[in-house]
């Protein structure tokens, strides 16, 4: 599994690790990806998205 968001598109960050003596070694962020339950063409399917993005989803449907 991709490890991307298929809603919003986020994908993993990268950046640099910091030690105590500032030494930068890379390092990656991954996306909050949990498993939600949607409706998709009327069937109940479960779907790997963002946290974030389900709750711009659901703030929507309000």
């Amino acid at each position: 599994m991709a490890r991307k968001c298929p809603v919003s598109g986020k994908g993993p960050m990268s950046g640099n690790k910091r030690s105590h003596s500032l030494r930068a070694t890379r390092r990656r962020w991954g996306v909050n990806l949990q498993p939600f339950q949607v409706e998709v063409d009327g069937k109940k399917q479960t779907v790997y998205m963002s946290a974030r993005a389900y709750r711009s989803l659901t703030k929507a449907d309000r």
